[in-house]
């Protein structure tokens, strides 16, 4: 939280520094009256550079942040849900995982939806006798692939059924066939969570190493609407650079802005008094 204050000051702060130095731009192009005609265009180029320079410092590191706040946005916004995609290993303890993300604030629900088995590459016979028997070694595969270029078989697992029961269960069969057992599996699961508590959630994940592959949902969406309509640094400094342009000829023609509007506001007067 004090963090959190301190970025929004730092913030308030940059953004002070950067209009005070457009003040001062705009100083500078009030002063052209005093100038030779010939230096507007050095006043123009002065203009530029500290409407980049003070881009460059102030504005670029604000602008950069823009996915986090937008992020922060989304997550403070009542029932957005997120979905993370999980890539896990049976080595880890996947009843723990589910045991710490279920009693997290936010947990909407967790599901194994696949197990992949990495065996060794198959010929054309034994493609076909894991194609045809595979589905029979348990009622909890829903559906199942067999890759023969790399010996991996992904199992679909119906819903609530788990990953280390159909490992389990796989694994009773291969040694029933090979004689030998099989401890590994990748797993493939879902979490669904409230999107405000996704930094808990990441956290209790980093606790047992797991990283999401994959998120779906209204953070993740802004963040790649927003980083997908933000210009380059390089072009977000010269657009600054312009502005500090436009700023130095309103300060040029100020004057003679003002001096029209007052013959205006003078005529129309005059106007109404007839």
């Amino acid at each position: 939280m004090a963090c959190k204050i301190m970025d929004i000051i730092t913030t308030i702060i940059y953004i002070i520094l950067f209009i005070v130095m457009m003040i001062f731009v705009f100083s500078i192009g009030m002063l052209r009256k005093y100038m030779p005609k010939k230096e507007i265009i050095l006043v123009l180029i002065v203009a530029f550079l500290i409407g980049s320079i003070g881009g460059a410092f102030f504005l670029e590191p604000i602008y950069q942040e823009m996915p986090s706040v937008v992020s922060t946005l989304e997550r403070s916004m009542p029932n957005n849900e997120e979905t993370l995609y999980l890539d896990l290993s049976t080595s880890n303890d996947l009843n723990k995982l589910k045991d710490d993300l279920s009693s997290t604030e936010g947990f909407k629900s967790y599901e194994e939806e696949s197990i992949a088995i990495t065996l060794w590459t198959f010929s054309d016979v034994e493609k076909d006798y894991f194609e045809e028997i595979v589905g029979n070694i348990d009622s909890g595969y829903k559906n199942y692939t067999v890759n023969a270029s790399t010996g991996k078989i992904t199992i679909e697992l119906e819903d609530n059924y788990s990953a280390l029961q159909a490992l389990k269960s796989f694994s009773d069969w291969y040694k029933l066939v090979y004689g030998e057992t099989l401890s590994y599996a990748q797993v493939q699961s879902v979490l669904v969570i409230d999107a405000s508590c996704l930094d808990k959630f990441e956290q209790v994940l980093l606790n047992h190493g797991v990283v999401a592959s994959k998120m779906e949902g209204p953070i993740h969406d802004s963040i790649n609407s927003t980083n997908s309509s933000m210009v380059s640094s390089t072009n977000f400094v010269l657009i600054t650079g312009a502005i500090g342009v436009v700023v130095a000829i309103i300060g040029i023609y100020f004057d003679s802005v003002v001096v029209y509007h007052r013959r205006l506001k003078k005529f129309l007067e005059t106007k109404r008094k007839r």
